[in-house]
């Protein structure tokens, strides 16, 4: 997967998703910067950070995904692939359902997954070096451009959503105190049951973790 660096973009998400639309790029190509102005979060919210801080943004085809990943739990799966990686260096990274990087009780970064036909977005922000007020700084010290060249790796192993999922399901349990938006709402994951797709059913409704 080819890496493209850039000094500052407003947005690595917005800017492969435009590029992808205008056929310039094609899958498999990764995208990082080195400051973002306005980066897109969850539920459309800004992501904005410092220099320092990881932002990504990358894409494959949908035939290259594990067989056995359901494409609502991409987020998931990307998300456990770098919290993999910190890791492995000592961090005590966690994540929080459906696609939220915690380090003890506060949110660090975070995964959101784009579909455009069969191409498969992904695009992380993740507080190396600063956070906003209310936010955590990750526990470790790397490079954004060592870390990503190291997740890309990750990215073409093609792990199996089984052995991801096979962790993932015991780290599910420091979720149940935390709360998720669905629908504009905010609800309690104290009583989600995880299922094997990643999905959880809460409220007799079955949510998926697709963002």
């Amino acid at each position: 997967m080819e890496v493209l660096w850039f000094k500052h973009l407003p947005s690595t998400h917005k800017y492969l998703i435009s590029q992808i639309k205008e056929k310039k790029l094609q899958p498999p190509v990764a995208i990082g910067c080195d400051f973002q102005s306005a980066g897109v979060g969850s539920r459309g919210n800004e992501w904005i950070g410092e220099e320092g801080n990881l932002f990504l943004s990358f894409c494959v085809k949908e035939k290259h995904l594990p067989k056995d990943l359901k494409l609502e739990s991409t987020s998931i799966y990307f998300s456990y692939l770098l919290k993999e990686l910190l890791e492995v260096r000592k961090s005590k990274v966690w994540i929080k359902w459906p696609n939220d990087f915690y380090i003890e009780n506060r949110k660090v970064g975070g995964v959101i997954t784009t579909k455009i036909g069969d191409t498969i977005i992904g695009s992380i922000g993740l507080n190396i070096a600063y956070a906003p007020n209310r936010y955590g700084v990750l526990d470790l010290s790397i490079a954004p451009r060592e870390l990503v060249e190291l997740y890309v790796d990750e990215v073409k192993k093609n792990i199996s959503w089984k052995k991801v999922f096979s962790k993932y399901k015991v780290e599910f349990q420091k979720s149940l105190g935390y709360t998720f938006h669905m629908k504009g709402k905010k609800i309690s994951l104290q009583n989600a049951t995880l299922c094997e797709d990643g999905s959880i059913e809460i409220e007799n409704k079955r949510v998926y973790s697709l963002r």
